[in-house]
């Protein structure tokens, strides 16, 4: 991996797991069976350990490698659709994934919900030849550039159990009904999008798992969204310069803010690295997903602040810079993205309190 990678092609990024979107870097790395590593060989997999896949990760987001196009898939659709979804769903999208030519988004926030997943208010009436879609998704990253989104609606009336009666579909998105409008963000990049369906009409075959039990299915999907390296190391490329910066002799006080920087980094990733052994044991480890994001997702904000006090940002060489400032950019969405902090603490809270 670190000899491919040396190779280059790629100029280093902070965040470029969710914003370096390169579908032929995607597309080399399938081809050395680094997409899809623990699935099954008949789905196109490699049957790795997951261990095996998070060392793989750890390297690609170290180097700040353009891995965004392939991500979602390969993180948690590729394992819903393995847990939950028909053979011919399997059939029809983990090979294609596996070869990093077919791209997925996640359809979970919604417009003045927040993340109060259960408050979904898209719909899926049932119709003739398969499901009848209506409401707004927003939030959804690349789904201007994906193919697919597995997306939570509500298939029955809401009642007095907010969780009851939503399910998930993998929906087209270049189907008729769909319509996508991305979201620019500070830098101008179009990363984020609003995505509308006015009767999209999604096959009945298309439905993920048993009707009615999406609730159960998108919080197995989340354990695999929070808890991995990318929570922690989105700005483990401005850390690295940092240090090239300083220098050997950082001085006491940079000695003193890296050591703790790097005390809290190999305490996260022992926590992360815990959540990928369950995973692979088939647990559902949600508490301990959610420490790993709101953490982590921390941890990322303050790389940001401790190089702006130990390197000032005017001065510094252009690599630094150039991170610096996608690092602040990128900076207010950490917290948010995935489940707020204050959304993830209320999980723990409850967890700790069975």
């Amino acid at each position: 991996m670190r000899a491919f990678l040396a190779e280059g092609g790629f100029e280093t990024h902070c965040d470029a797991w969710l914003s370096g979107h390169d579908p032929e870097f995607s597309r080399r790395l399938a081809e050395r069976g680094w997409v899809g590593m623990t699935w099954p060989k008949r789905y196109g997999g490699q049957e790795r350990s997951q261990l095996e896949r998070y060392a793989v990760l750890e390297e690609l987001l170290a180097a700040g490698a353009p891995v965004a196009a392939h991500w979602i898939a390969d993180r948690q659709t590729g394992p819903l659709l393995l847990h939950y979804g028909t053979e011919a769903q399997r059939q029809e999208f983990l090979p294609a994934m596996a070869r990093g030519e077919c791209f997925f988004g996640i359809g979970m926030s919604e417009p003045d919900a927040g993340s109060d997943l259960a408050s979904v208010r898209t719909t899926a009436r049932r119709v003739e030849g398969g499901w009848l879609l209506n409401g707004t998704k927003v939030w959804t990253s690349h789904a201007h550039r994906s193919h697919f989104m597995i997306t939570l609606v509500r298939t029955s009336a809401l009642g007095e159990d907010r969780h009851q009666g939503l399910s998930q579909l993998v929906v087209d998105l270049r189907g008729p009904g769909v319509s996508v409008r991305p979201i620019e963000l500070l830098t101008g990049e179009p990363h984020f999008n609003e995505v509308v369906f006015q009767d999209a009409l999604v096959p009945e075959e298309r439905l993920v798992g048993a009707e009615g039990d999406g609730w159960r299915q998108v919080t197995s999907e989340l354990a695999y969204e929070r808890s991995g390296p990318e929570r922690f190391l989105s700005t483990f490329p401005l850390l690295v310069e940092t240090v090239r910066e300083l220098g050997p002799d950082p001085g006491e006080a940079g000695a003193r803010a890296l050591g703790a920087l790097y005390g809290r980094l190999s305490a996260l990733r022992g926590l992360s690295m815990d959540v990928a052994r369950r995973l692979e044991a088939g647990e559902a480890p949600n508490l301990e997903a959610a420490l790993v994001k709101d953490l982590g997702t921390r941890f990322e904000r303050e790389v940001v602040e401790t190089a702006r006090l130990l390197v000032p940002p005017d001065s510094a060489g252009e690599a630094f810079q150039r991170l610096y400032r996608q690092a602040v950019a990128h900076a207010p969405g950490f917290t948010l993205r995935g489940g707020t902090n204050e959304i993830l603490r209320g999980i723990v809270a409850r967890g700790l309190g069975r």
